[in-house]
């Protein structure tokens, strides 16, 4: 496909990890010289693309510069995408978050979350953790938009995976075996390896052990949960509110409080550069608890396993009907056209305040 607008799918990775199975999960990978494929017309834009097929959809897969996981960084690869490649009309965020446990949900290292409008509530909320005080709660700073065309095709796949049951593992497994270079790393780890520390539980900061050294495998540390059954979904897919903010949580204790207040599944750094604009799902496949106990043993899993799903849920939509949805590009020119409006409208709420 040697026309940038025939491209209508844009897929944004934070880091190599997750974009190594973005393309794993292609099922055509194109043959592109990029320097040659944008021309003069996108000469602006040097991030670094790999272009493929998924079912009938032409996909353009980006990652954000080495070291640049941040909004920002986010925000500046999705706008270089959409100018580039101006027919894209979904962009999906896929890759590795920090989930969020309680007796409400039992999310464990390698489920999905996949960012999801539920009961009037935004799929990712944009949090300024840093500004929040004592005893205030927390109030949104953003949110993502979401087309129906992405709320319907993770509905009904989440119909089809609770009456069929779902393949993401056996798919990362089909890629492990196609590429046994990739076994040791993103094969599912032993389930060993999946402790919940309880939240009053630190990880000394200092420390390069492991925690079963350093903090301890007494079963008194740890959250005790019943093993999955062979009935049970193995990797759980939860869908609801994933918080995007501008560090990571590391602190169980508030990552609870924050978590409760609100109902969040999932923490991540890259979606607020999403916010407000453009027309997104995230997926996130869980890494770690967002607390101090990182654990990179499960980040190839996680990203592979959020890979397979977001292959699934493209197949999900036909074509034709992402072609009847606007052009993101097109809804940014709409919105810079209404930018002096919407800026009189603050000035005068905050006058009558």
């Amino acid at each position: 496909m040697s026309d940038p607008e025939n491209y209508t799918i844009g897929w944004i990775c934070a880091i190599t990890t997750e974009y190594v199975a973005a393309q794993e999960f292609l099922d055509e990978r194109y043959s592109v010289d990029i320097d040659d494929f944008l021309d003069e017309r996108y000469s602006v834009d040097i991030d670094d693309y790999t272009l493929g097929r998924i079912g009938n959809h032409n996909v353009a897969i980006s990652v954000l510069p080495m070291g640049e996981y941040d909004s920002f960084s986010t925000a500046q690869a999705a706008t270089n995408m959409i100018q580039s490649f101006p027919n894209i009309r979904i962009c999906m965020m896929v890759g590795i978050g920090s989930g969020v446990p309680s007796q409400k949900h039992d999310i464990r290292l390698g489920d999905i979350v996949v960012g999801i409008e539920l009961n009037d509530q935004s799929a990712v909320l944009q949090y300024d953790f840093g500004s929040r005080r004592p005893g205030q709660s927390f109030e949104p700073i953003g949110f993502l938009d979401q087309p129906p065309i992405l709320r319907r095709a993770v509905h009904e796949l989440q119909a089809q995976y609770e009456h069929k049951g779902h393949k993401l593992d056996d798919a990362v497994n089909k890629i492990i075996e196609r590429r046994p270079r990739l076994r040791k790393r993103c094969q599912r780890p032993d389930l060993a390896s999946d402790g919940l520390y309880r939240s009053h539980i630190y990880h000394l900061m200092d420390s390069e052990l492991p925690c079963a050294m350093s903090c301890g495998d007494d079963p008194s540390c740890l959250v005790s949960r019943s093993p999955r059954t062979e009935y049970d979904d193995n990797p759980a897919i939860y869908y609801g509110l994933i918080a995007s903010a501008s560090q990571l949580m590391k602190d169980a204790s508030f990552r609870d409080e924050v978590a409760a207040e609100k109902d969040i599944l999932c923490f991540e750094m890259e979606a607020a550069g999403m916010m407000n604009h453009f027309p997104c799902l995230v997926i996130r496949g869980i890494c770690d608890y967002a607390d101090s106990h990182k654990n990179k043993d499960w980040q190839w899993y996680a990203a592979m396993v959020s890979a397979a799903y977001a292959k699934d849920i493209l197949r999900q939509i036909v074509p034709q009907q992402v072609i009847q949805e606007a052009k993101i590009i097109d809804i940014l020119k709409d919105l810079e056209s209404y930018a002096p409006i919407i800026h009189k409208i603050d000035e005068i709420d905050i006058n009558d305040s």
